[in-house]
């Protein structure tokens, strides 16, 4: 059983089963910072009738399904991006650093945006300004209770510079935080069951209407688990409102690859949808 939550500017809808229901006067916060989020959502739409026209509503207002939860994010966590980090490091002598961590009992954890750095479905991400090589870094997100527990999942759009990453790993909050240096959505997608290790995540990059990238990874090549991540973001810190993490990528794209404006990206995760964002 599944369910979809969306924040649009009219409120909060549930999908279920293909059929929407509109909240209206819902705290997103309150709502979504709830560890029986999945219990609460159905029990919620028994009493509620199904909105004809919510499914336009969505489309039409949808937003970032982000209150004043903060963005976390993982990296190294897949050998590709193992892989991926060494190569754009190699000439500057921070090659090993991404070795040792991906094998380390202490993963790489870093803190991605606050809310108004974030964008939802639809909306332009950025690149820096200062940056020569920009990809999109397609990422299971978790959503996270104050108390530490994952209650849903969507889609992460972690834009990146390697060019400033690769020159020195200190440059790491330069070349990760910028103004719209995320996307999230399309909605939290809520299970009553952990989601499937055979889920597959898909990104593909269009210019000028023509496909320029496409690339794919199943979350079972992660090294880590979603609980231990979660655990290394709660040490030390507290989240009132809950907290979003992305969990890392495995799809890195060639080294000759760097993000244009008006490039198209699509990421498409198993049951929760697809997040489509253009470069600005």
């Amino acid at each position: 059983m599944q369910m979809k939550i969306y924040k649009t500017r009219s409120g909060i809808v549930i999908e279920k089963e293909n059929e929407y229901f509109l909240l209206k006067d819902k705290d997103w916060n309150e709502f979504i910072n709830d560890d029986n989020l999945f219990e609460k959502t159905g029990k919620l739409i028994e009493s509620l009738i199904a909105m004809p026209g919510a499914s336009k509503l969505v489309a039409d207002e949808i937003m970032a399904p982000v209150g004043n939860q903060e963005l976390w994010a993982c990296g190294v966590t897949y050998l590709r991006s193992k892989i991926g980090r060494q190569e754009e490091s190699k000439n500057t002598g921070g090659a090993d650093f991404y070795g040792r961590v991906y094998e380390a009992e202490r993963p790489e954890i870093f803190f991605k945006a606050t809310p108004h750095r974030i964008t939802g479905h639809g909306s332009k991400v950025n690149t820096r300004g200062d940056s020569t090589w920009d990809v999109p870094e397609p990422e299971l997100t978790l959503a996270v209770t104050s108390s530490g527990k994952i209650v849903g999942y969507t889609i992460g759009n972690d834009m990146s510079s390697r060019s400033i990453e690769g020159e020195n790993p200190l440059y790491l909050p330069q070349a990760k935080t910028f103004d719209n240096c995320a996307a999230i959505g399309p909605c939290i997608y809520i299970t009553n069951a952990p989601i499937e290790n055979s889920t597959m995540i898909h990104m593909e990059i269009s210019r000028n209407n023509h496909n320029v990238f496409e690339g794919s990874v199943g979350i079972r090549q992660m090294k880590r688990t979603l609980e231990e991540l979660v655990s290394f973001v709660f040490r030390e810190c507290t989240f009132p409102d809950g907290c979003l993490i992305m969990t890392g990528t495995g799809i890195v794209p060639p080294n000759d690859f760097t993000l244009q404006p008006g490039d198209e990206i699509r990421i498409t995760i198993d049951n929760i949808g697809t997040l489509m964002n253009i470069v600005r």
